[in-house]
C-alpha cells in the first residue's frame, strides 16, 4: 500500500505531556501561553508550524477544543489542507464551514454515517467514510485519491499510539517546552495500548537523532528519523 511520508510534529512538556491535565477544558495551545517560563518562548513552536507540510492530519476533538466550532467564515484561504478524523462527532456544521472557508481542502474521515459534514455543500469538502477506522487504508487513500506526498501528523496521544503500532511514522519533530505537568491520566506524546509480552517487542520503534537544537527561553527542538 502507498502512503505519504509522515512527520509527527508536536509540542510536549519535559515529562512528555501534550496537554495541561485530564479534562477537555484544558489545552496546551491555550493554557501554556499564560505560564511563566513557557509563554516567553512558545512562539517558536508556532513559527515552525507555519513551515510544516501543506497537508496536516488532526482530530475533530482537537479542532473543537481550539474553538473551530465558534469561528465565523474566513475571508482568507490558506494553501494548507487538513485531514480530520472525527467520529463522535466533535465538529459541527459551523466548524466545518469555517474550515472549508479557511483551508485549500478539507477531508473528513469518519465512521459516523450521521456526521454533520454530510449536510455541508462546500466545493473543497471531501468525506472518507470507513465502517471501522483503518489508518493504513486512510494513508493509502490520501496518496492515491488526493496525491498527498508528505503529511504532518498533529493528532492526540491515542491516535499517535495507533500510528506508532502500525509503523506509520517516518520522522518526528518534537518541541520540548520547559514545563512539568504530571498526572498519570494526562495525555502524552504517545498513548494507546501498552504491550504486555516479549512477543510484542516488534511494536516498539527505534529512532535516529537527526538534529538537536537548543532554542531561546529554554525550549528544545528534537528531530528524529524513525528506523525501519
Amino acid at each position: 500500500m502507498k502512503r505519504p511520508i509522515t512527520t509527527l510534529f508536536m509540542l510536549m512538556s519535559i515529562d512528555g505531556k501534550i496537554t495541561s491535565g485530564f479534562s477537555d477544558v484544558l489545552d496546551a495551545d491555550r493554557d501554556w501561553k499564560f505560564v511563566n517560563g513557557v509563554k516567553e518562548g512558545i512562539h517558536q513552536y508556532y513559527d515552525a508550524e507555519q513551515c510544516t507540510d501543506l497537508w496536516s492530519l488532526n482530530s475533530g476533538k482537537v479542532m473543537a477544543k481550539v474553538g473551530m466550532n465558534e469561528k465565523e467564515r474566513s475571508s482568507f484561504r490558506t494553501p494548507v489542507s487538513f485531514v480530520i478524523i472525527d467520529n463522535k462527532p466533535h465538529l459541527n456544521e459551523k466548524g466545518i464551514e469555517y474550515l472549508c472557508s479557511w483551508l485549500k481542502q478539507l477531508v473528513i474521515v469518519t465512521t459516523n454515517k450521521e456526521h454533520p459534514a454530510y449536510a455541508c455543500k462546500e466545493d473543497n469538502l471531501n468525506i472518507i467514510y470507513q465502517e471501522e477506522f483503518d489508518g493504513k487504508i486512510l494513508l493509502n487513500d490520501l496518496t492515491t485519491l488526493y496525491h498527498v506526498d508528505r503529511l504532518t501528523i498533529q493528532s492526540g496521544g491515542t491516535m499517535n499510539g495507533y500510528f506508532l503500532r502500525n509503523k506509520c511514522f517516518d520522522y518526528l519533530d518534537i518541541f520540548i517546552a520547559p514545563i512539568l505537568i504530571g498526572g498519570k491520566d494526562t495525555s502524552t506524546l504517545i498513548d494507546g495500548d501498552s504491550i504486555t509480552s516479549v512477543e510484542e517487542l516488534h511494536l516498539l520503534q527505534g529512532c535516529k537523532l537527526i538534529e538537536s537544537l537548543t532554542l531561546k527561553n529554554s525550549f528544545v527542538r528534537l528531530r528524529y528519523e524513525v528506523l525501519k
